[in-house]
């Protein structure tokens, strides 16, 4: 029996299912339930490069301190083990195996791996200089987006049909109706919600897994900046592969998923996730995985090393060849990425925009846990810096007065986690009023609806009574010094196709909290 392959495949579908029940359990109300933040602060890449591009010590940091120590003691073992997007990608390798793979020579093996230390060295650039960028190919951070973006929202909506079709369909009103019941407290209970340009965040899922299907692990091997992280932490790692008694038969090099394995006895331990193959498909049966520090080497026939994958100092190089783009600050390169393009409305709390886009890491949480629906995703709306972070959109919905769940779930603090006394003075914006639009101004007809569904408990919106033509009308007027910008009064507003209130984010006030 393959034990240690199947340990591993076992450890792959907890850690699987774990993530997906984190991120599917996390909604109102939060009490109880396993906090999603834990799941990214175990992600040394997105942790470190957010602290380190604003320059702050986050909460949780340690937990990527422990995962960097661990790496160091046995190797790279969160790619072939922990990590949802490398089960993903196994899975998808398997199914479809029968494809015909270029069997690749040593060189181009390691040709193959040299550009996610590029992309690694790049992102940690741009964090110096302000950029947290780590988001674009971090597999934590696009796993957790298309889960809560895509996966729960489809999964959720057709089963729930399915169900009420066959209960409606058949008449199965009685034991089957008692468990439809039952998913609808757990399974199925969780708000479903549309979220725009959700299509996008599946293409990039599909492209990434799907690399599997031309080159096995070929995220992994070639792309992935965390796996550069853990290869380059993985090196000095005490946990070592040995193969004595190699006759180089060249077994274990053709069916490496990683292609870690050179012509010879000897391994690029960097590029190595312990998946445990080479152990059971060596036909001499001397492959195994120890502590011992002994010299890898082919005792029949010692082969010259091709290539030893990027070492640190070629790390280093990458990086001083990168120096000259030190000499500008975060500002001046958004600036040369991105035009003058309109404002959005942030969720409550957060950090001015520039600080808040590169801390933000695109998980997609607050937007799954908002209550109304009301956080979206960016495209283009506020820059090209600002893809896939949260804006709040009123006319879809508003922000509950007394929830406080998006910075709950937050793992970076770009939405600060707020008691509901801050929370009731956080500014979003504030609301203006299209006299144009608006009934009770330019149509003369009474309408109370802004009003009489602003939350703040002394009224945002102000009925005042005006005599007109002869009539007495209650027109709505803003007190700005009370208004947080919710969106609710946009929310509900009953003018079609444009609103005659809506909430303007560039006239957000500074609060305290």
């Amino acid at each position: 029996m393959r034990k240690l392959v199947i340990a591993r495949r076992a450890a792959q579908v907890l850690f699987f299912s774990l993530f997906v029940y984190v991120l599917w359990s996390t909604t109102y109300p939060l009490k109880g339930q396993m906090a999603p933040q834990l799941l990214f602060k175990l992600d040394p890449l997105i942790m470190f490069v957010t602290a380190v591009s604003q320059k702050v010590i986050l909460p949780g940091l340690i937990w990527a301190v422990g995962m960097t120590a661990l790496t160091l003691l046995l190797g790279r073992f969160f790619c072939g083990w922990v990590c949802p997007m490398g089960t993903i990608i196994d899975w998808v390798g398997a199914a479809g195996r029968k494809l015909r793979r270029p069997i690749l020579a040593e060189r181009q093996r390691l040709a193959l791996s040299v550009p996610k230390f590029v992309i690694l060295g790049l992102v940690l650039i741009l964090a110096f200089v302000g950029i947290q960028a780590a988001w674009v190919f971090d597999p934590i951070v696009t796993v957790a987006r298309v889960v809560s973006l895509d996966i729960i929202p489809a999964v959720t909506v057709t089963l729930d049909r399915f169900l009420q079709f066959c209960i409606q369909r058949f008449g199965l009103y009685d034991s089957f109706y008692d468990f439809y019941r039952y998913l609808k407290e757990g399974l199925l209970g969780v708000n479903v919600h549309f979220f725009a340009n959700s299509l996008i965040t599946l293409l990039w899922f599909l492209a990434v897994s799907g690399g599997a299907l031309l080159i096995l692990r070929l995220w992994c091997r070639m792309l992935c900046p965390l796996g550069a992280w853990y290869a380059m932490n993985a090196r000095p790692a005490w946990l070592q592969r040995r193969a004595d008694g190699c006759n180089s038969c060249g077994a274990c090099v053709r069916k490496c998923r990683m292609g870690a394995i050179k012509d010879g006895a000897d391994y690029r331990k960097g590029e190595c996730i312990l998946c445990m193959d080479c152990v059971y498909d060596c036909p001499q049966t001397v492959v195994s995985f120890t502590g011992s520090r002994k010299t890898l080497t082919c005792p029949e026939k010692e082969r010259p090393v091709a290539g030893k994958g990027i070492t640190r100092g070629q790390f280093l190089l990458c990086l001083a060849a990168l120096v000259p783009s030190w000499g500008f600050r975060s500002k001046d390169l958004i600036a040369l990425t991105s035009d003058a393009s309109a404002p959005v409305i942030r969720p409550p709390g957060a950090s001015p925009e520039s600080r808040f886009v590169n801390t933000c890491v695109r998980c997609g949480n607050c937007m799954k846990v908002c209550i109304t629906n009301g956080l979206q995703p960016v495209m283009l709306e506020s820059g090209w810096e600002g893809l896939w972070t949260p804006q709040l959109l009123p006319e879809v919905g508003y922000c509950e007065y007394n929830c406080t769940l998006c910075g709950e779930v937050c793992p970076t603090g770009a939405i600060p986690s707020l008691n509901v006394q801050d929370k009731h003075r956080a500014s979003l914006g504030l609301a203006v009023i299209d006299r144009a639009v608006c009934l009770a101004w330019d149509g003369k007809k009474e309408c109370l609806v802004c009003e009489e569904h602003c939350p703040v408990a002394e009224k945002a919106i102000i009925n005042k009574a005006e005599i007109v033509d002869g009539r007495t009308i209650l027109r709505p007027y803003v007190d700005t010094d009370r208004c947080i910008g919710c969106g609710i009064c946009q929310n509900k507003c009953p003018t079609r196709p444009m609103r005659a209130i809506r909430v303007d984010p560039g006239l957000r006030r500074k609060v305290r909290l």
